[in-house]
């Protein structure tokens, strides 16, 4: 079996949970956040500093890797995990989203999409049979089945024909797959409109995945429809297999997201906002380029046991990121990625002492 599910411990006020997944390269601990490695790298860390941070999957992006250096190539040199050097699971989105969002000439037929490459402009065709071989040949624990991704705002009529093509290329995809250790995940769209994600929720789950994820949110819409639109599509879910939302997000919104039953996520803030200066940490945020930190000797969170907190001051990190050296970002991410990880080992042990609706109640009160 390709991955198994374990719910072990549940909210009694909501509909939070947590568990295990257990997949070829280990276990995993739920709810579960997974830095993005698009390329095969998690931006400006390395595997060791991953592990360190406590990670326990990563996501690689299909799109990209199937561009460059390819999936022949990376099948050829032992699969993404001897290629990238990480021994844990790795999940690898479809590449739907980055098909659509990176190119403005991608056309869209019942038969896949034909997209121009972001690299050199060379044309190629994505189907959903295709979407399951790379996948197979990058080798990850768990595949996404190919799905159309719709710009926001969009009609009813749009999202209903989105939403039908969708559900079409999932099946084709179940019937694609020939590995028998990769788990594959089904996609529910349906954009803002409950009808729709009602009949694509009850598509996908007649098809029998290895778990569901929730697509479309967070894509300018409000956070009371998220939200909305997110309790509406888990709610026909079953309750006995893993439920992913794809790129959400803040730590507020992942709390939330929780709280309505969502296991997986995934998103680049962690790592995009290190880039940017930008520290999550148990005071709120830190913009580390501010000038009050040019000679400020404390950690960034005294709270916080990461190596960049145990070993560096604002004022030492201040100034790398101000010169603009390389050192910056990783310290930085390193960070971020342990807070992240650390927040959702406090999401699980809240769910198991019966301290969740706390840990909600103080998240709806920061979001609000």
């Amino acid at each position: 079996m390709a991955l198994e599910f374990v719910i072990e411990q549940a909210d009694a006020a909501t509909a939070a949970r947590c568990g295990r997944l257990s997949t070829r390269h280990g276990d995993i601990a739920t709810p579960v956040f997974c830095p993005v490695g698009t390329q095969a790298s998690v931006k400006a860390l390395g595997p060791d500093d991953l592990a360190s941070a406590g990670v326990e999957m990563v996501l690689c992006n299909t799109y990209h890797l199937f561009l460059r250096p390819g999936p022949e190539l990376i099948a050829g040199l032992g699969g993404l995990h001897r290629f990238m050097g990480w021994s844990r699971p790795i999940l690898t989105d479809s590449g739907g989203f980055q098909v659509y969002s990176l190119n403005e000439l991608a056309t869209v037929r019942e038969e896949g999409v034909i997209f121009a490459s972001h690299l050199d402009g060379s044309r190629h065709l994505m189907t959903p049979e295709r979407c399951i071989a790379v996948q197979e040949a990058l080798g990850a624990d768990i595949i996404m089945a190919f799905d159309e991704c719709l710009r926001y705002p969009a009609s009813y009529e749009a999202t209903r024909q989105s939403m039908e093509l969708t559900g079409k290329w999932a099946r084709r995809c179940r019937a694609a797959t020939t590995r028998q250790d990769q788990a594959l995940f089904g996609i529910v769209q349906g954009g803002m409109f409950h009808d729709l994600r009602t009949a694509s929720a009850k598509q996908i789950v007649a098809l029998e995945f290895d778990g569901y994820a929730v697509g479309g949110l967070a894509v300018g819409e409000t956070k009371a429809q998220l939200f909305d639109l997110l309790a509406h599509s888990l709610s026909f879910l079953p309750i006995g297999k893993p439920r992913y939302l794809m790129g959400v997000g803040t730590p507020e919104d992942i709390i939330r997201a929780v709280a309505c039953g969502v296991d997986m996520f995934d998103c680049v803030m962690p790592t995009r906002n290190a880039r940017n200066g930008w520290l999550f940490t148990s005071a709120g945020k830190l913009i580390i380029k501010h000038a009050c930190y040019r000679d400020d000797a404390r950690p960034p969170d005294e709270t916080c046991a990461c190596y960049t907190c145990r070993n560096f001051s604002r004022a030492y990190l201040r100034h790398l990121f101000m010169a603009s050296e390389l050192l910056a970002p990783r310290l930085l991410s390193i960070h971020n990625v342990y807070y992240y990880q650390q927040l959702m080992a406090m999401i699980r042990e809240a769910i198991r002492s019966g301290g969740f609706a706390a840990l909600l109640a103080g998240a709806m009160a920061a979001s609000s």
